[in-house]
């Protein structure tokens, strides 16, 4: 549909046949989260584009001059954007998504979330501007008005508000896949780690690396930031940031400035096993 092959029409009624010839007794979804429903919000996601572009042509996915995104004082680190690219992050779920959308140009839609999350309000605090221009250049089912949606969602920049609840890069795929096999696969460096330490590499001793032949912040990065740390932080700017929005004052002050605290391959990883943030559903 993202490229006219076929049409919403089509599709809807390949579904009502679908459902028509399942058993009786299969279960059935309903919308939002059947397939009717993920069509019918397809629509509303063209609907808000349009509604923006008309309001300010070419506003959409763009912050400034959008309707329906909050400004939010996102910082520019290009070393993080880089590494989020690259799927060098130190975050073994994050970095494999990156690496399938590299090569595949495609990842599972929890995956989008994740990493749409970990750019932005999640960890690294990088606008999602920056992020939904990568993705419309790598995936193969790139949507003009879907993608600017889903990143003003995930980013809590519209629609989407309760930036209190953040993806955990380390526990939320984890109850999916506990031996990571997904991880293994798109990042092979790490193939031969035992699956207690798959999501969480840093923490294997150093006998335990040597053994599964990868040395962490050589062969794998450290993590590029703490996720226990910087998660919280952010909820704080976020709710800097709304409060701005919200009382008509002046725009939080820039984040540009370089974060204390951040493991990377010149500082330690982190130690502290802090609880893990409460994970989205959608």
């Amino acid at each position: 549909m993202s490229v006219g092959c076929l049409s919403p029409r089509t599709v809807w009624h390949a579904i009502s046949d679908a459902v028509a010839q399942a058993p009786a007794s299969a279960p059935k979804s309903k919308p939002p989260v059947s397939l009717h429903g993920q069509m019918l919000w397809r629509d509303f996601n063209n609907l808000i584009a349009h509604s923006a572009n008309q309001d300010n042509p070419g506003s959409w996915g763009k912050m400034e001059g959008n309707k329906y995104c909050r400004e939010i004082p996102w910082s520019e680190n290009e070393r993080f954007l880089t590494a989020w690219k690259n799927g060098e992050t130190g975050y073994p779920w994050i970095d494999a998504c990156m690496k399938q959308l590299e090569t595949e140009g495609w990842i599972h839609h929890l995956g989008r979330h994740a990493v749409a999350c970990f750019l932005t309000r999640g960890d690294l605090w990088q606008s999602w501007e920056k992020g939904a221009l990568h993705f419309e250049g790598q995936l193969l089912d790139a949507d003009y008005a879907l993608n600017g949606f889903n990143w003003l969602w995930l980013s809590c920049s519209g629609f989407f508000y309760q930036y209190f609840r953040c993806y955990s890069p380390i526990a939320f795929q984890k109850k999916n896949d506990p031996h990571g096999h997904y991880i293994r696969k798109w990042v092979p460096a790490l193939k031969n780690i035992p699956a207690k330490y798959i999501y969480e590499p840093w923490k294997a001793p150093a006998s335990v690396q040597k053994t599964a032949g990868v040395k962490i912040g050589k062969d794998y990065p450290l993590p590029i930031v703490d996720h226990a740390i910087e998660s919280k932080e952010n909820m704080s700017r976020m709710k800097d940031a709304y409060l701005a929005y919200k009382t008509g004052g002046s725009k939080p002050a820039s984040t540009n400035k370089k974060k204390k605290g951040r493991p990377s391959k010149e500082a330690a990883p982190p130690k502290k096993k802090r609880k893990v943030q409460q994970t989205i559903k959608f």
